[in-house]
């Protein structure tokens, strides 16, 4: 089975961690977007998928998340140009990353209360249970749930 990996360089060492994608780099989508929820890394959903997140965003999950048309075309071109194409994002046609084949296989273990806890809340609060999902890191290793512990 193919991994995807990042590689990350600190004081002239490289380390690569498996189950991770790009960490967000782009400025205005921090400031426009991570700032009401976790910023999802593009590579967490294909170019179609995003392309359909950012068609409506006066109605954006509920909110009214809409921006200045420079704001929109920039975080889109971001977005689709950091797109996933690999097992993470592929086959997934909804704007949801929680709906991925890839996504609802590797959570089809956790128990409901773990996910429903106020700690958690949702599948959508990555950084609840991931402890390195602002990096992009996904790993096993670095999952620890509320109220449970370590994911082994």
């Amino acid at each position: 089975m193919k991994k995807i990996l990042l590689m990350m360089t600190v004081l002239g060492l490289t380390f690569a961690f498996a189950g991770s994608v790009a960490p967000v780099n782009n400025a205005l989508y921090q400031k426009e977007c991570a700032s009401c929820h976790f910023g999802y890394q593009p590579a967490l959903l294909n170019k179609t998928s995003w392309e359909k997140v950012m068609e409506n965003l006066s109605d954006h999950f509920g909110t009214d998340a809409s921006l200045g048309k420079a704001e929109h075309d920039q975080i889109l071109a971001y977005l689709i140009s950091n797109a996933g194409s690999g097992k993470i994002a592929a086959n997934n046609t909804s704007m949801r990353i929680t709906e991925s084949p890839k996504f609802i296989k590797e959570h089809r273990e956790v128990p409901v209360r773990l996910i429903k806890q106020k700690e958690v809340g949702s599948l959508s609060n990555c950084s609840a249970c991931h402890t390195l999902a602002d990096q992009g890191n996904y790993s096993e290793r670095a999952i620890k749930i509320p109220n449970y512990g370590r994911w082994e």
